[in-house]
Formats: C-alpha cells, sequence, structure tokens
C-alpha cells in the first residue's frame, strides 16, 4: 500500500520537498519545471501568492538576507543593471528568509527599487528544494522567531511568465554568485 501511495503522489505531482542536512545536499527544481503556487510576505506584511508576482518574465533572486554582506552586494549590483533587466522585458523579485521590517531596512540601507518578499516560515525555499538546515537562534532575529533553522542556498532563476524555469543558477557555496554581467547575457541569449 506504501508503495502505492508514493507511486500515486509521484504522478498527481505532489513532491516530498524537505530541508537538506548541508548545502551540498539540496536537489532544486530545474530548467523546464516550474516555481510552485506559495503564499510569500510583501515589505507591507501582506501575503501575495507567486501566481500574482511571478504573472510577467522575472529574474528571481533568493538569498540568505540582509545581514549577509555577499547577498547585500548581489542585491546592489542587480539594482544597478535593473533599468537593463527592465529594458529586456523581465522585472526583479527577491526573497530571503528575512521578515518584513528587515526587508524594509534592506530596500532602504541598498536603495533597491525592485520587489522583496519575505519566505521566513521556509516554506517556498521548501518548495524550491533549496533550503538546508542551519542553527535556529542565530536566524531568529531576522525572521522575528519564524524561521524554524534552514537557510536556502543564493539561487538565480530566470522565468517565464508561466512561471516556468528557463535558467538558473545555484552554488552551495554561498560566496559565489552570477554576475550581473553574465545574467544580462544570458537574458539577451533566451530572447533570441
Amino acid at each position: 500500500m506504501k508503495k502505492f501511495l508514493f507511486i500515486l503522489l509521484a504522478i498527481s505531482g505532489f513532491s516530498f520537498a524537505q530541508i537538506a542536512e548541508k548545502a551540498e545536499d539540496i536537489s532544486p527544481l530545474l530548467i523546464g519545471e516550474k516555481i510552485p503556487k506559495q503564499d510569500l510576505i510583501s515589505v507591507d506584511n501582506k501575503a501575495v501568492s507567486t501566481s500574482d508576482i511571478f504573472n510577467k518574465k522575472t529574474v528571481l533572486i533568493i538569498y540568505r538576507g540582509g545581514w549577509c554582506p555577499y547577498c547585500n552586494s548581489q542585491l546592489m549590483e542587480m539594482q544597478e543593471i535593473e533599468n537593463q533587466i527592465i529594458a529586456l522585458g523581465y522585472q526583479i523579485v527577491a526573497i530571503s528568509p528575512d521578515s518584513p521590517k528587515f526587508l524594509k531596512e534592506t530596500t532602504k540601507e541598498d536603495k533597491l527599487n525592485y520587489q522583496l518578499f519575505s519566505d521566513s516560515d521556509g516554506k517556498f525555499s521548501e518548495a524550491l528544494v533549496i533550503a538546508f538546515k542551519r542553527d535556529k537562534p542565530k536566524l531568529d532575529k531576522y525572521s522575528e522567531g519564524k524561521n524554524p533553522g534552514f537557510l536556502p542556498v543564493p539561487t538565480v532563476y530566470i522565468l517565464d511568465e508561466n512561471r516556468e524555469i528557463e535558467f538558473l543558477y545555484i552554488n552551495p557555496n554561498y560566496a559565489k554568485r552570477l554576475k550581473g554581467e553574465m545574467l544580462l547575457a544570458v537574458l539577451k541569449s533566451l530572447e533570441n
């Protein structure tokens, strides 16, 4: 019976998302798969569905948090090339485990124009299968106690208007990030 249930769930598209033990153990959604429908929290502390957020071509950045210097550098680099990304027909959306309060601080400090959303409970990162376990007490401050003890592996997805993944960059080494010039080259190549 258990084997039958597993096969039935696999056929129906149900996934057994979980939080990996280490960053190297993740198994992310890949090119051709769809970003799941999930609620995220806006900087104004309102629930917003990914189906509403990703209803146009999107550069999706998943980052560790505003406390991470590598993340802040990446967010600022995206801000520097935002106009070029928009000119190619894409929006930029960034998601982290930070609470809306800390997202507002990041937006203000880094002078970001694009949208930031909170995944402080980890459900979205878990659904993308990019979450891995971390020491909860260290994460509580930035998630305001909602983080169940995870971090996402920093990831850049390029999505079409149907939430389908056209490109992804992911590296368990959080210090290695996709450079803006490479992202622009990828976006231009997708247009051809």
